[in-house]
C-alpha cells in the first residue's frame, strides 16, 4: 500500500503542475460585421484589412443637437430605426431598449441612437415628446434623431439608405401598420464605427445576448484606449 502511494505522489504533482501552467483562455471578442477589403501596402509589407464602417451621417436629435459619426468617437452605441406613430413593433422595441438604458444609461462609454424612418412627421418637438414619454430626459444618453430637421426633401431616402448600412430593412408600405415596413434589428457599433453585433429586438434571448455582449465590447474599447495611452 505504501509503495502504491509513493507511485501516486509524482503523478498527482504532475497533474497539479499541468493545471497551474495551462495557458490562459483567449479573451472573448465580437465579430466585425460587413464586407472587408484587403489593401496592399505601398511599402510591400503585409496587406491591410479594411473593415466596413457606418457611412457618414448628419442628424438632429430631440434636443436640437447635431449628431454625426464624430459624436460617438471613442464610444460604443446601440442603433435602431423606428417611427413615433408606429402601432406595430416599435413599442416592443423601445421597451427592450429601455432595458439597455436601465443597465448602461449612466455609463458614458455607451449611448443609444434611434433613427426615425418618418422624418416628415417626426419633427424635433415630436421626438422630444416621444423621448419624454419614455422617461428619457438626457438626449446625450439616448438620441431620437431625424434626417429631416430642416425639411430636407431627400430625408426619407437618406434614412432608408442609412438603415441598410446598419443591416436593417425599412421602407414605405401602405399595407403595413402605420405605412412603413421595418424589422426590429438592434445594431451594436464600436468606437471606430464598425458594427459588432446584430440582434432581433423581438426575441428576448437576442436582447439578453446584447446585454451580455455590450460589456465585452466596452472592455475591448477600454483596452484599445490603454494601448494608445501606453505608447
Amino acid at each position: 500500500m505504501f509503495k502504491r502511494l509513493l507511485l501516486l505522489a509524482p503523478l498527482a504533482a504532475t497533474l497539479l503542475t499541468t493545471a497551474c501552467t495551462e495557458p490562459p483562455k483567449e479573451a472573448v471578442t465580437l465579430p466585425i460585421m460587413g464586407e472587408r477589403d484587403v489593401c496592399p501596402r505601398a511599402d510591400g509589407g503585409p496587406a491591410d484589412t479594411v473593415f466596413a464602417t457606418v457611412p457618414r451621417f448628419r442628424l438632429v436629435d430631440q434636443a436640437g443637437q447635431t449628431i454625426t459619426n464624430q459624436t460617438f468617437a471613442g464610444r460604443a452605441y446601440v442603433a435602431d430605426f423606428f417611427f413615433a406613430t408606429c402601432p406595430g413593433i416599435c413599442p416592443k422595441m423601445q421597451a427592450e431598449l429601455l432595458k439597455v438604458y436601465a443597465k448602461f444609461g449612466q455609463d458614458p462609454r455607451l449611448s443609444i441612437l434611434s433613427h426615425t424612418i418618418d422624418p416628415a412627421h417626426d419633427t424635433i418637438p415630436v421626438l422630444k415628446d416621444y423621448a419624454q414619454r419614455l422617461g428619457i430626459t438626457d438626449a446625450s444618453r439616448w438620441h431620437f434623431a431625424t434626417t429631416g430637421a430642416h425639411g430636407e426633401p431627400t430625408a426619407k431616402d437618406t434614412v432608408f439608405q442609412l438603415a441598410k448600412a446598419y443591416f436593417t430593412a425599412a421602407q414605405p408600405d401602405q399595407q403595413a401598420p402605420g405605412g412603413f415596413a421595418h424589422n426590429g434589428t438592434f445594431a451594436l457599433v464600436d468606437d471606430q464605427g464598425r458594427i459588432r453585433g446584430l440582434y432581433d429586438s423581438l426575441n428576448p434571448q437576442e436582447v439578453t445576448r446584447l446585454l451580455a455582449e455590450i460589456p465585452v465590447l466596452l472592455a475591448e474599447i477600454d483596452g484599445r484606449k490603454k494601448g494608445v495611452a501606453g505608447k
